[in-house]
């Protein structure tokens, strides 16, 4: 009895194709060898360069025994370990992305993309803030561990079939990706001494050189790929779709969970020796199914030696674009990430998702009169005002604060009061954002800071302070404005489809019976795919952070500065800044006027042009006023996510979907919400503080955790 072959049986093809089992091993044979000159000739410029003056020649004459001992030294103690590093982490994240793109038939799937990256970065950055040290293998399943938590996690968010059904896998890895790297950024902040280094590493760097480490984790990879071995045959089966590997005997649920382990196995493996590269286990993998192999025994290989070869081509990019002893090195991190979100947005683009619309759905139903909801919102900014102003690690009395009320000068009471104000206002800002988004994307979890707005303006923000330093205060929240916009019109032209008419629509007729044509503008005509809007965003905010990486290494600024601002502050805030949130406030004060043009949105296209709106360019407008409100409130406080999410959900759920109740409430809500983490966050650990944008994000990222599951339970 001639056993089956997955490979060679199609579907609705008959019998077994020899001729395409035959053409598929040329092929995986030819993908292979490509995939190994090319790494061989990267393998070379590797070794070659380094800033000792050693050149090639020299190590040519040490592989014929003629070189000096310095040579030797150089290549032992310090290009042979980053290059085993390289090699170690670039095949074990390209093998864990394909094992994770087998299990979710989703090409997008990486450790990056459904958390596992995050979750060992975090474990690896708690053992270092508590000073422990550990060994290789130690801390490789320290970081499994945290690794396989935030898989289940992902899997327990994106429910039964969430694995298979549109996006919603990858909606879950986004929110568990946040939340993670938003403890370690505060792990990062608190225990600055003992992670000193770790922010630049969690770009992802193979410049810490350690031989031993490597050839450990290398064998660790090694094993592992024994293993696979096993999983060939059934991984190949689940191509074809859950029930037609039941039906040629494949045991899926077991075949999935071995497979994840492994994934999970390898990216702790990489993220041990290197932190968390991003997207070399997308663009490996895709690379070689592009080039038309898909049967695993030849896709897994072909994938893995792309991957080292990827990482240490970026790695040769890094070290040749900074060059500087006193600005150190530029993560290889950095270089896959400008490499691989272009590819990711690409795959982002091609795919379908199915119903995207009850993605994230929540209910939005009135429950309680706007007025009572107003109250209560604004009794609790009084209440958080007035917290704000006495709690802190000086002591403000009561009568203080009577005699500033009276107009008396009491100057600490000025400066809080100031910053709280800063506070409110940007929250406003950043919660109206966050509702024009949801209206034209109709995705509710798409916030300015998860589609990468906030991102850009922190790229204008960070620029302008490096490349203006003594420039007028007006340049600083003028660039963020630029970048935020920028981010936007990127994300429109990346996400967005065109409808049917085109560009170009006919408007009369000529003389000759040619219809005469009118010019659109370029983004005139767009439809956004809510789920797709939210991917093409993590590609952007990918983009955002590589680049902010990049400039806070050249302009040499502090580390902790940088991620004090990066995370959200509110620190040195006073009045004098509220001009630069008019513009944000005028709008979104716009937008709450325009509620109901907002509120045809929700009914798709054909009303709202019969009632006379103009639905491209009313769309246009609104996303464009939610980028000005975020990177206008970017400029002063930095980079506070989150709130575009919680104000606008916990206003809607009170009041209902009408958009002139809306806005008000969920500026109302924001402000409280901005408000109370600076509270918080400069009294938990006084004298020191906590950003106020981790504070928001320990509370925002598990309600987009709680929403994607809460939706799971009711749609999937």
């Amino acid at each position: 009895m001639t056993p089956s072959r997955p490979s060679t049986t199609v579907a609705g093809s008959g019998a077994p194709d020899r001729t395409r089992q035959d053409g598929g091993v040329t092929r995986g044979l030819a993908t292979l060898l490509i995939a190994l000159g090319l790494f061989t000739g990267v393998v070379v410029l590797h070794v070659g360069q380094g800033s000792s003056g050693i050149t090639g020649a020299d190590l040519l004459r040490l592989l014929t025994g003629s070189a000096d001992e310095h040579v030797a030294d150089i290549f032992l103690g310090a290009r042979l370990p980053r290059l085993l590093t390289g090699i170690v982490a670039g095949a074990a994240l390209a093998g864990s992305g394909a094992l994770a793109q087998a299990v979710t038939r989703n090409p997008l799937a990486a450790p990056e993309t459904l958390g596992v990256n995050a979750g060992g970065y975090l474990a690896v950055v708690i053992v270092a803030a508590l000073g422990v040290n550990m060994g290789a293998f130690a801390s490789t399943g320290l970081a499994t561990m945290g690794g396989l938590a935030a898989a289940v996690a992902v899997w327990g968010l994106a429910g039964r079939r969430g694995v298979v059904v549109g996006g919603r896998v990858l909606l879950a890895g986004a929110a568990v990706t946040m939340a993670l790297m938003s403890v370690a950024t505060l792990f990062l902040v608190w225990f600055e001494r003992s992670t000193q280094g770790l922010y630049f590493w969690g770009n992802g760097s193979i410049a810490a050189i350690d031989f031993t480490r490597a050839m450990q984790m290398g064998l660790a990879v090694l094993v592992i790929c024994g293993l696979l071995v096993f999983l060939i045959r059934a991984l190949d089966l689940l191509a074809l779709g859950d029930e037609a590997a039941r039906a040629l005997g494949g045991n899926v649920t077991s075949t999935k969970i071995a497979a994840l382990i492994f994934a999970v196995l390898l990216a702790a493996t990489a993220v041990t020796v290197a932190g968390p590269i991003a997207f070399v286990g997308v663009v490996a993998p895709v690379t070689v199914r592009m080039l038309g192999v898909h049967r695993h025994a030849w896709l897994l290989p072909s994938a893995m030696v792309f991957g080292a070869g990827l990482l240490l081509a970026a790695d040769v990019v890094a070290r040749s674009f900074l060059r500087s002893a006193s600005t150190g090195e530029l993560p290889a991190g950095v270089i896959t990430a400008v490499v691989g979100a272009p590819v990711f947005i690409m795959l982002a683009r091609r795919i379908r998702f199915g119903n995207v619309d009850d993605q994230a759905a929540v209910t939005a139903q009135r429950r309680i009169r706007p007025g009572v909801v107003a109250a209560v919102g604004l009794g609790l900014l009084v209440a958080a005002l007035a917290t704000g102003l006495k709690a802190g690690d000086v002591n403000v009395t009561w009568a203080d604060i009577g005699d500033w009320i009276r107009g008396m000068d009491v100057s600490l009471v000025d400066r809080r009061f100031g910053r709280l104000a800063v506070a409110a206002v940007a929250g406003a800002c950043l919660a109206v954002a966050g509702v024009a988004v949801q209206a034209v994307v109709h995705n509710p979890i798409a916030e300015p800071s998860i589609i990468g707005v906030t991102g850009g303006a922190s790229v204008g923000a960070v620029a302008s302070l490096m490349l203006a330093p003594q420039a007028p205060a007006w340049v600083l929240p003028m660039s963020a404005l630029v970048g935020g916009v920028g981010a936007m019109i990127v994300l429109l032209l990346a996400a967005g489809t065109r409808t049917g008419d085109g560009r170009r629509r006919g408007d009369g007729q000529r003389g000759n019976g040619r219809p005469t044509r009118r010019w659109e503008a370029p983004l005139a005509g767009i439809t956004l795919d809510p789920t797709r809007v939210v991917l093409v965003g993590i590609g952007v905010s990918a983009v955002s952070t590589a680049v902010v990486a990049v400039i806070a290494m050249q302009a040499q600024l502090a580390v902790n500065r940088a991620l004090t601002w990066l995370a959200g502050s509110t620190y040195g805030r006073g009045l004098d800044d509220l001009r630069w949130l008019i513009v944000p406030a005028a709008v979104a004060a716009v937008l709450a006027l325009l509620g109901r043009s907002l509120d045809l949105f929700a009914y798709g296209d054909d009303l709202p042009r019969a009632l006379g709106l103009n639905l491209h360019q009313m769309r246009l407008a609104v996303l464009l006023c939610g980028a000005i409100m975020a990177a206008g409130a970017a400029s002063v406080v930095g980079t506070v996510g989150f709130v575009g999410l919680v104000a606008p959900h916990t206003a809607r759920a009170l009041v209902g979907p009408s958009h002139r109740r809306l806005v008000p409430v969920a500026a109302l809500f924001g402000a409280v919400l901005v408000v109370a983490a600076d509270v918080v966050g400069r009294t938990v650990m006084a004298p020191r503080e906590i950003p106020v944008g981790l504070v928001v994000a320990l509370v925002g990222a598990p309600y987009l955790a709680w929403l994607l599951r809460r939706s799971g339970r009711r749609r999937v």
